[in-house]
């Protein structure tokens, strides 16, 4: 087995799955409203929107780059927060009771 092909297969899984989590972390961010961040006691919708949203720019535009770069780790990182620790605090003060 080439060493080679191997390696360029794991980074373009590694860069599909970064690709699909921060995209995911965007389109949520989309999703509920500006009072919902504000009920939560996160930062403001706009916030969120733009850090989610220009890591997935970044990643699009970047696409050739390594997925394990500085930019992307930074913004891989953070649409993480988003996922495990704003999404659901989003989720609580938005369910009906």
């Amino acid at each position: 087995m080439n060493i080679y092909a191997f390696q360029s297969t794991l980074m373009l899984v590694v860069l599909v799955a970064l690709l699909a989590i921060k995209g995911f972390a965007f389109i949520s961010s989309l999703t509920y409203s500006a009072q919902a961040y504000e009920a939560a006691g996160k930062l403001t919708k706009q916030a969120w929107v733009a850090i989610t949203g220009l890591g997935f720019g970044a990643q699009l535009l970047l696409i050739g780059s390594s997925p394990l770069g500085l930019i992307h780790l930074v913004f891989t990182i953070a649409s993480l927060v988003y996922i495990a620790d704003v999404r659901p605090a989003l989720a609580e003060v938005t369910s009906p009771r």
